[in-house]
């Protein structure tokens, strides 16, 4: 049975999402149809929580509008998303960031992740020339 619940979803299921993380900057594209018309709406802010899994995968994100705290939670999923982008990505300890609803200004802000990894592939070992100093005569 559960074979065949996963053969249904999977048609309905995105195959361009960003690989994101709890504690990630992102900037998300709404789609909103108002009188016929539709429009792009940006919703910019850190993610701290995800749920769920398969088509019923949901990210809440938070940000500060006019000094005020909005949350937003978004299926995945969801047709009426048009893109995710990663803006920046964040370096926390948590599953949940629950704790930045009580934080207030500067408080609040996620320390940026710095890739070690890419700054390695950059500049190879082999490159970099070992600094010899001569050995030192004992003290007399």
């Amino acid at each position: 049975m559960e074979k065949h619940i996963k053969l249904i979803e999977s048609k309905y299921l995105k195959k361009d999402i960003p690989k994101f993380d709890i504690g990630d900057t992102v900037s998300v594209q709404l789609k909103i149809v108002e009188e016929g018309k539709g429009r792009l709406q940006a919703f910019e802010g850190t993610v701290i929580a995800r749920a769920g899994s398969s088509l019923g995968e949901t990210f809440t994100v938070r940000k500060i509008s006019y000094g005020e705290g909005v949350e937003a939670v978004f299926p995945i999923h969801s047709p009426s998303i048009d893109n995710i982008a990663v803006v920046k990505k964040g370096s926390v300890r948590r599953a949940k960031l629950y704790y930045l609803k009580r934080k207030l200004g500067k408080e609040s802000r996620v320390e940026e992740k710095i890739a070690h990894e890419e700054a390695a592939s950059e500049t190879p070992q082999a490159a970099v020339p070992e600094e010899t100093t001569p050995p030192r005569e004992p003290a007399k």
